[in-house]
């Protein structure tokens, strides 16, 4: 079969066409909510980078379903596309584990056994005392790689299992204490080029 008469057939039309659609809507997506995360992180260049192939692909994909309006299909398989491109792009940026987050941790129970084991791996803690409800409370801060957060949560777990926390996005850190030991999800490969492409940096 030419590729003429399968771009005519039946097939490329109803199941093919809206396959390419939905590929196109699920790249460009995910793409998009990558940029974003860069974007908030200070990786200026390297959004502007992602966003050039996320609109150049949408573009593609646009322009298909503009050229088959009566294609009920295409119309769904952008939709698709769309949502699942969202769902793709939210697991690959919690993968990528760019950045560092604050966690705040508020515990009734003496909180010196979880301070020092932080402190013993690497972590930079800052303690005070605090009055809440019941009395007094010890609130823990830590400011932290974004890849350490399940470890940390994990000693949480292990030494203060009732222990309040909370977990903030940080745009931007000047200073602090860090592990020096390399972390499981730290700079993806691919993104080590771009750590000098950061604001202030």
């Amino acid at each position: 079969m030419s590729l003429e008469s399968l771009i005519g057939s039946e097939a490329f039309k109803w199941v093919i066409l809206p396959l390419l659609i939905f590929l196109a809507r699920l790249s460009d997506v995910s793409l998009g909510t990558i940029r974003i995360s860069f974007v908030s992180r200070g990786f200026k260049y390297l959004a502007s980078l992602v966003g050039f192939f996320e609109v150049m692909i949408w573009l593609l994909a646009i322009r298909v379903i503009m050229q088959n309006l009566d294609n009920v299909v295409c119309y769904l398989a952008y939709g698709a596309g769309f949502s699942m491109g969202t769902f793709v792009g939210i697991n690959i940026e919690k993968r990528m584990a760019i950045g560092t987050s604050i966690i705040r941790i508020i515990t009734q129970r003496d909180a010196s056994e979880l301070i020092n084991r932080l402190r013993a791996e690497g972590f930079g803690v800052t303690n005070l005392q605090a009055s809440g409800r019941d009395g007094l409370v010890h609130v823990i801060f830590l400011s932290v790689k974004r890849s350490n957060i399940e470890d940390i949560l994990e000693l949480i777990r292990q030494y203060n299992p009732k222990a309040f926390f909370t977990i903030e996005e940080s745009s931007s850190v000047s200073e602090g204490i860090f592990p020096m030991k390399q972390n499981r999800i730290s700079m993806p490969p691919l993104l080590g080029p771009f750590r000098f492409w950061r604001k202030g940096k």
